[in-house]
């Protein structure tokens, strides 16, 4: 494709255009409403489980794995290692879960 069809556009925010007296008040309004009274029907919320937290960002994302020292009672040391092999990769799992579920909870509030 040629860059000379393509249209580039950049916004400022010091260079907004004024908003009418009317758009102005129509924003007002809508911050003062509460979220229970916003309408969301026609953008359903999407579910936020931890399979679509991993997949929907990008489908290439790979976190960044950190090397760190972390201290288990044996017992769950000895559950997670007798599901056989990748027991840290379950353990990075579980925790992750607790943590989309946590951050679902703050959302929700």
């Amino acid at each position: 494709m040629n860059d000379d069809h393509i249209i580039r556009r950049t916004i400022e925010a010091h260079k907004l255009p004024k908003l009418s007296a009317e758009q102005q008040a129509l924003l007002e309004s809508l911050a003062e409403k509460p979220d229970s009274e916003i309408d969301y029907s026609d953008a359903p919320a999407a579910p936020f489980d931890a399979k679509w937290y991993k997949t929907s960002l990008n489908p290439l994302y790979r976190p960044t794995k950190q090397i760190t020292t972390v201290r288990l009672d044996a017992d769950v040391l000895m559950w997670l290692k007798s599901k056989g092999r990748g027991y840290q990769t379950r353990m990075n799992a579980i925790l992750r879960e607790s943590m989309v579920r946590e951050l679902q909870q703050q959302n929700q509030e």
